[in-house]
């Protein structure tokens, strides 16, 4: 009894009993504040074309891709660059933010459970912007019933990859739900 009480401190840590830490801290450095939820919709009735940035910045295009995804609801997937949630999409669908150049940290997450067992449902990565620059990034979501569970995954994708994308995909537009 005594050598189980003697290593028990050190286990709490390892278990999550014991935090030093609040799980905010825990997040991304590109994701927003977990309460900021959005509204989205999707015009899938017409084509974008590719915009170009505005003197001095970059565009970085956030598309979701849910070829794989093969259940209902589909996610919402909030997009977050250095710290704030800049939109969301749902559903085959892409929007996209000016940025300053420079290193950006950006994040996606799904903003509500959808109805599966989950694995991973948030990603982050880094990127350094140059003037004049265009960037494209992809969360594919994927679901198969007995294949295991629901997730995300995000990453670059090519310029090319990205247009072709965009050209089967609605452009969303979103904003902050009231809380």
């Amino acid at each position: 009894m005594k050598i189980v009480l003697a290593i028990l401190p050190a286990l709490l840590p390892a278990i999550g009993i014991a935090q030093d830490r609040p799980v905010a801290s825990a997040t991304a450095p590109g994701c927003g504040a977990d309460n900021v939820k959005f509204d989205v919709k999707t015009d899938r009735s017409q084509q974008h074309p590719l915009s170009k940035p505005e003197p001095g910045k970059a565009l970085v295009y956030f598309l979701q891709d849910d070829t794989y995804f093969l259940s209902r609801p589909r996610p919402t997937t909030r997009f977050g660059v250095d710290g704030n949630w800049v939109g969301a999409t749902q559903s085959n669908a892409y929007f996209y933010v000016s940025v300053d150049p420079g290193e950006h940290h950006i994040c996606a997450a799904w903003q509500s459970f959808v109805g599966v067992y989950t694995g991973q449902t948030s990603a982050a990565a880094h990127f350094t912007a140059d003037h004049g620059g265009t960037y494209f990034f992809t969360v594919r979501d994927h679901f198969v019933e007995n294949h295991g569970p629901a997730g995300m995954t995000l990453s670059p994708v090519d310029v090319d990859e990205g247009q072709l994308l965009m050209s089967q995909f609605g452009f969303s537009t979103s904003h902050p739900k009231k809380n």
